[in-house]
Parts: C-alpha cells; sequence; structure tokens
C-alpha cells in the first residue's frame, strides 16, 4: 500500500514539473499601405494617436509599405498616413481612421487608398465608367504637376546660363523644353532671349544673323500665344500685358540688330499699345533705333512720344537736342542752332544736373553760345 502511493506522489511531481505557464498576450498593430494608384507608401509613416490621453506612436513603412508595432495599449485611436516626416510636421494627411478600436493581441489595419476611392464613389452613386474618368483626371494632373516642375527647373537653369553668358547653354535648354511642351509662351520668349544674346557674341555675320532670325521667330511664337490666351481668358491677369508688350520690346531690338527697322518700329508702337504704362521706355527705344538708322526727324517725333507720355524722362531730351544739332546752320561765322536744341539741353540739366551727359550737354550748348538754365532759376555762363 504504501509503494503505490510513493509511486503516485512520483508521477504527481513528474507531471507538475512540465507544466508551462501560459505566457502574457502582447498586443501588435499591423498593416499595408498602398497609395492612389495600388503602389506601396514607401517610407511613409503612420502615426497612432491615442483619443483617451493624446499620446502618440509612429512607425515607418517599408520597402512593401508594410508597417508593424508592437506594445501598443489597447483603446481607440485615430490612425493617420503621411506620406513622409515633412507631411507629418506639414499636418497633410494621406488618410486617416477615427476611432479604431485596438485590442489586446494582433490587430491589422490597412489603408489602400484607392480602394477607398472606390467607395467613396460608389457610395456618392458614381458609375464604374465616371470612377475612372476620375482616376484618369487626376492622373492627368498628376503628370501635367511633373511636366510643370521640370519646365521650371529648365526655365531656372537657362535663366542662369543667359546671366554667365553662356547663352548656347540656355538654347539647348530652352529647345529641350519648348519640344516638352510647345503652348506655353515664356518657354518660346526665353529661348528667344537666349537666341538674341548668342547674336551679339557672333563674329561671323551670317551666323548673327542666323540666330536673331531664330530669336525674332520665337518672340512671334510667343506672342502669339500669350495675344491667344488674353482674348480667350475670361478673368484677366494684369500682369498678361506686360509680358506681351515686353515680347514685343524685344522683338523690336532683335529686328533693329537684324538690320529691319521698320519691323522694330512696329514691334516698339506695338508694345506701347499693349502697356500704355511703360510706353516712355517703349518710344525711347525706338527714337535710339531710328537715331542709329540716321532718321533724326522719325526719332525726334519719337522722343517727342516719349516726353509726351513721361515728362521726366531726362535722356529723350538729350538726344533730341544731340539730333537736333546736326540741323544747326552757319550765319557766317555764327552758329544757329535749330529751333528747340537749347530748350531740349536745358530741360535735360533740369532733370539730371548730375547725369552721365550733364557734361556733354553744357559743351554743346557751350558751343552754341547759350547759357546753362539751373533747377533754381537763375542763369549761369557755360564755360
Amino acid at each position: 500500500m504504501r509503494k503505490h502511493l510513493a509511486m503516485f506522489g512520483f508521477v504527481l511531481l513528474v507531471v507538475l514539473g512540465v507544466c508551462v505557464l501560459p505566457a502574457l498576450a502582447q498586443t501588435s498593430v499591423k498593416g499595408v499601405c498602398k497609395d492612389i494608384e495600388g503602389k506601396p507608401v514607401v517610407g511613409g509613416t503612420v502615426v497612432f494617436t491615442n483619443q483617451d490621453n493624446g499620446q502618440k506612436i509612429a512607425v515607418k513603412t517599408d520597402k512593401k509599405g508594410e508597417f508593424f508595432s508592437l506594445g501598443v495599449t489597447p483603446g481607440k485611436y485615430k490612425i493617420s498616413l503621411y506620406k513622409n516626416d515633412d507631411d507629418v510636421k506639414a499636418d497633410k494627411t494621406m488618410y486617416y481612421l477615427n476611432g479604431f478600436p485596438v485590442v489586446t493581441g494582433e490587430n491589422t489595419v490597412d489603408f489602400d487608398l484607392k480602394k477607398e476611392q472606390e467607395k467613396q464613389a460608389q457610395g456618392q452613386g458614381v458609375s464604374a465608367e465616371q470612377l475612372k474618368q476620375q482616376q484618369e483626371a487626376t492622373e492627368k494632373i498628376k503628370k501635367e504637376n511633373a511636366t510643370i516642375k521640370t519646365l521650371n527647373d529648365k526655365i531656372t537653369a537657362a535663366s542662369t546660363s543667359i546671366k554667365a553668358g553662356d547663352y548656347d547653354a540656355a538654347i539647348a535648354t530652352m529647345t529641350e523644353a519648348t519640344q516638352m511642351d510647345a503652348t506655353r509662351d515664356v518657354l518660346w520668349g526665353l529661348l528667344a532671349d537666349a537666341y538674341r544674346g548668342a547674336a551679339t557674341k557672333q563674329t561671323d555675320r551670317t551666323e548673327k544673323q542666323k540666330r536673331l532670325e531664330e530669336a525674332i521667330a520665337d518672340y512671334n511664337k510667343a506672342i502669339d500665344i500669350k495675344q491667344k490666351a488674353i482674348e480667350s481668358d475670361a478673368k484677366k491677369n494684369p500682369d498678361d500685358p506686360k509680358r506681351l508688350a515686353g515680347y514685343y520690346n524685344n522683338l523690336g531690338d532683335a529686328a533693329a540688330k537684324d538690320g529691319k527697322t521698320d519691323d522694330a518700329i512696329k514691334a516698339y508702337d506695338k508694345a506701347a499699345q499693349v502697356n500704355p504704362e511703360m510706353a516712355a521706355a517703349y518710344y525711347f527705344n525706338e527714337g535710339a533705333v531710328l537715331t542709329n538708322a540716321g532718321k533724326v526727324d522719325d526719332a525726334n517725333a519719337a522722343f517727342d512720344k516719349c516726353i509726351a507720355t513721361d515728362p521726366t524722362k531726362a535722356e529723350a531730351y538729350y538726344q533730341k537736342g544731340v539730333n537736333l544739332m546736326g540741323k544747326a546752320t552757319l550765319q557766317g561765322e555764327k552758329t544757329i542752332p535749330a529751333p528747340g536744341t537749347v530748350e531740349a539741353f536745358q530741360k535735360y540739366l533740369e532733370l539730371a544736373p548730375n547725369g552721365p551727359n550733364a557734361q556733354n550737354a553744357k559743351d554743346l550748348m557751350a558751343s552754341l553760345g547759350a547759357t546753362v538754365q539751373t533747377t533754381y532759376g537763375t542763369k549761369k555762363k557755360t564755360k
């Protein structure tokens, strides 16, 4: 009898020896994140915000868009998906869930933005075809934004090259830009600027003319695109006339350098018509081109338009006076200035007594035997 009891005690001890206590349950949250195209959100950030105490836990997604967090306290959470850490700081969520219950054990929460969009569309009574159109429109906008970024980068690069005098690099960059998108006036305008600048560096006359012709053609493209945009746009952009006038002004400069004086004058007149606020500058350029072409009467008519538009444009008075000097006559040994010559120089000195041509104006007046009128209304003989 004693032996039997002893044997039972031994068996009980063995059973107790191999018995394993159950492990405490661990709380975890895992999931997969996919964007609107169904692709994994790589390097994204998933933020768990406890809606009871405000505590936050942030985890990153891997190359498969998967995330995993262990030791999350059970409770209700707002779970937010961000594209990256910068979006977290800016609070720009891709998607979020409110009141998600995290329970003891394993929890799974997936973010599939494509499916969520489809669910939302179905809830709003959107057909499969309409949903497809919406997705296509979204994709189109995304591609267009990517294109715009690329074009902006090219504009920046070309502008930097132009400032550095590397016009050929700018031409190459903007040629690529116009091949990507030929519907934007700013691209053609900058390409024209590059060709116009390149022409100034050419020693060969044929090469210079070739680049000027390219500049003229591209300015005309920019003008045509911008003009049509202005005519079709119900909401008028106040900067559009300024840009259009700028194209006309630069076109005038390119045409003048190409020896096409009449075309240059037409371009400057158009610039003044489009943007009256800057008309004085365009008429002054017109007068300079006509002066260089030896058409002093037409040049002074342009300077008069400049002065009428902006009576404070000192250089217009000076250039007009210089042109009138050529019309002076001799009576014996005395030089008789053409009417308006002295007055032009006087006005220049009144507006710009220390201007770059002040001494020249005084010397020319002295050669005519005239006196200099100061801004204070007194007269002083010129040395």
